[in-house]
């Protein structure tokens, strides 16, 4: 059972109001990641949500493609999908159970930083890719300094599994064990070099409100990442094609 959170989402959410108030034409790295997502569907399109837990943004719109299916290691993750009736089948990206060139579109969200084999990873999902397919994905970028608490959690991940419920009010079960083997731009771009993926986007995305509890914390986040180098924004988003 999740419990009550320190910060919220919908305080982060308003938070993220206040922020996008400040710096006009931004957007959250989620929404981001959706409409990157969205631009690449057709009606004809087969997607596969590579770690899709209890669901993403695959449940927004698989009725309206011509396959989606999700692929996790969780077994319990996967029997309460929310997307009742989508096909979900266990397993792991180092493997995957599909036969090659058969999807025009991977979305992975929140999964690199916890592979320990991305490279094999990468490998697997340009061979179910069809040519020109897309592999979207969203993960943490270790060059931000938040990152360095997730990086306490690598060393101690049993603190890792009851802290991070305790401050956002996540299901201890599903806190999983970081890696951090494909969280920098370079890594990202060299680990495509190494699997046979070109990068056509790869973006830092800012976002100061994970540690927003208050207005005060509010305040000095959006200071300390307006010292921050351009490339150390708390997320990356990418879209790498076969």
């Amino acid at each position: 059972m999740a419990q009550r959170a320190v910060l919220p989402l919908d305080v982060q959410n308003s938070y993220r109001a206040r922020y996008r108030a400040m710096r006009p034409g931004w957007s959250s790295s989620g929404e981001q990641f959706e409409a990157l997502v969205r631009s690449h569907l057709t009606p004809d399109s087969n997607v596969m949500d590579l770690g899709c837990g209890r669901g993403g943004v695959v449940e927004l719109f698989w009725r309206n493609v011509k396959l989606a299916a999700g692929l996790d290691p969780d077994v319990s993750s996967l029997a309460e999908h929310r997307a009742h009736n989508m096909p979900v089948v266990r397993g792991r990206g180092e493997q995957l159970p599909f036969a090659g060139e058969s999807f025009d579109l991977v979305v992975c969200i929140w999964v690199l930083e916890h592979l320990r084999s991305p490279e094999a990873v990468l490998r697997e999902v340009r061979r179910v890719l069809r040519p020109g397919g897309h592999f979207v994905f969203l993960t943490p970028n270790l060059r931000n300094p938040l990152l360095a608490f997730n990086r306490l959690g690598r060393a101690l991940p049993q603190l890792q599994r009851r802290l991070v419920p305790k401050l956002y009010g996540r299901v201890e079960a599903d806190t999983f064990p970081v890696q951090y083997r494909a969280n920098t731009a370079g890594t990202i771009r060299t680990l495509a070099q190494r699997s046979g993926l070109t990068v056509a986007d790869l973006r830092v995305v800012p976002d100061p409100t994970y540690l927003a509890f208050n207005s005060f914390m509010f305040r000095a986040s959006v200071m300390s990442e307006g010292l921050m180098p351009r490339g150390w924004g708390v997320h990356l988003l990418g879209d790498l094609t076969r």
